[in-house]
C-alpha cells in the first residue's frame, strides 16, 4: 500500500498579513492619488429641450466643474482638461463653479490660484465662456474669483440670465448665486419676463444640485428644461454597493449624473479636481458634452 506524506500548507503570519496589507493599502492610495485622478472621462448626452428652436438643434455645450485649483488640480492637469475641450470643438463651455479652494491655504494663496486657473481657462478655443460661483469661490473672495474669470473673457452670472441667440431663435441661460455660500435669488435668475415664454427654453446653471428642489417647488421657474451642477465631486470614492463615501450639504440627495424631476432635467458633473484628499476612486474626472435636441 502506498504511503502519501501530508502535505504542510503554509502559514500566513500575522506579520506577512499586515506587510501585504499595507502593500496593497499603498499601491490602493497610488493608484488612486496618481493614475485615478487624471483619467479624466469624457461623457457624451443628448438632451431634448421642450421648445427649442430649430436653429439650436445639434448645438454642443462642455459642462466642466469643480476644478480646485493647485489643491489639488495641478496646472498641467488643468492644460490637459483644456487640450480635451479644445478636441471636442464644443458651442460654448459652461463653467459651474469651485474653481479654488478655501480654508487649506492662505487667502492669498487662493486668489492667486484664481487667477491661475482663469488664465488656463482663456487657452480654450470656444469664447462662448459662461461661469458661476461655487461654494469655495465665495468662501476665498466672490468679487476677487469673478474679476480673474472675467479678465479671462469669461462671463459670470450670479442671480443673472442673458439670451443665446442664433439666427432669429433663442434660447436663455441663467446661472444662481451658490447655495451653501451665497443668496440665490430666482427672481432676479430667471426674471418672470422669460418665463415659459414660447420656443424660448431656459437652462440653469446651479453649483449646489439638492437646490433642485427649491426650484422645483417655485412654481415660476417650471419653465427651466435643463439645470447643471456639480458641488458633489460624485463623492470622489465609490465602494461597490456602499457608494460615496461622503457628500458635502446640498449635495446628497443628487450625487452625480442624470436626475428626471417632473419637466426638469438635472444633472450633476462629478468634476475635475479633488477635495479633502487628492484621491479619486470608481469616480473619474469628468468632461460633460450635451448635444440640444428639440423636444
Amino acid at each position: 500500500m502506498a504511503h502519501f506524506d501530508s502535505v504542510s500548507q503554509p502559514t500566513i503570519s500575522r506579520r506577512r498579513f499586515l506587510n501585504a496589507s499595507l502593500c496593497g493599502a499603498a499601491g490602493l492610495a497610488l493608484y488612486s492619488s496618481e493614475i485615478a485622478r487624471h483619467w479624466i472621462e469624457v461623457t457624451e448626452h443628448n438632451v431634448s429641450l421642450a421648445g427649442l428652436p430649430q436653429v439650436f438643434d445639434g448645438m454642443r455645450i462642455v459642462q466642466v466643474s469643480d476644478i480646485h485649483m493647485d489643491e489639488f488640480t495641478e496646472p498641467f492637469f488643468l492644460r490637459h482638461m483644456v487640450d480635451r475641450v479644445n478636441r471636442i470643438g464644443p458651442d460654448a463651455v459652461f463653467l459651474t463653479g469651485d474653481y479654488v479652494t478655501v480654508g487649506l491655504s492662505s487667502r492669498a494663496f487662493a486668489v492667486g490660484a484664481a487667477w491661475q486657473c482663469a488664465n488656463i481657462l482663456s487657452e480654450l478655443g470656444c469664447k462662448k465662456l459662461y461661469a458661476i460661483l461655487g461654494n469655495h469661490d465665495i468662501g476665498v473672495g466672490a468679487d476677487e474669483v469673478t474679476e480673474a474669470l472675467t479678465a479671462n473673457g469669461i462671463t459670470v452670472l450670479r442671480n443673472a440670465c442673458l439670451p443665446m441667440e442664433r439666427a432669429g431663435g433663442r434660447i436663455w441661460l441663467a446661472g444662481l448665486d451658490d447655495p451653501v455660500m451665497g443668496h440665490p435669488d430666482l427672481e432676479l435668475a430667471i426674471p418672470r419676463s422669460i418665463r415659459k415664454v414660447p420656443n424660448e427654453p431656459i437652462v440653469l446653471m446651479c453649483h449646489a444640485p439638492d437646490y433642485a428642489d427649491v426650484v422645483l417647488d417655485d412654481v415660476g421657474s417650471k419653465a427651466v428644461g435643463l439645470m447643471l451642477s456639480g458641488h458633489t465631486h460624485g463623492g470622489q470614492v465609490r465602494l461597490p454597493v456602499l457608494g460615496a463615501l461622503y457628500l458635502p450639504g446640498w449635495g446628497k440627495r443628487y450625487d452625480e449624473g442624470w436626475f428626471r424631476l417632473g419637466g426638469l432635467r438635472l444633472y450633476v458633473n462629478r468634476g475635475i479636481g479633488t477635495l479633502g484628499m487628492p484621491f479619486r476612486l470608481n469616480c473619474p474626472p469628468e468632461i460633460t458634452v450635451f448635444t440640444l435636441r428639440r423636444g
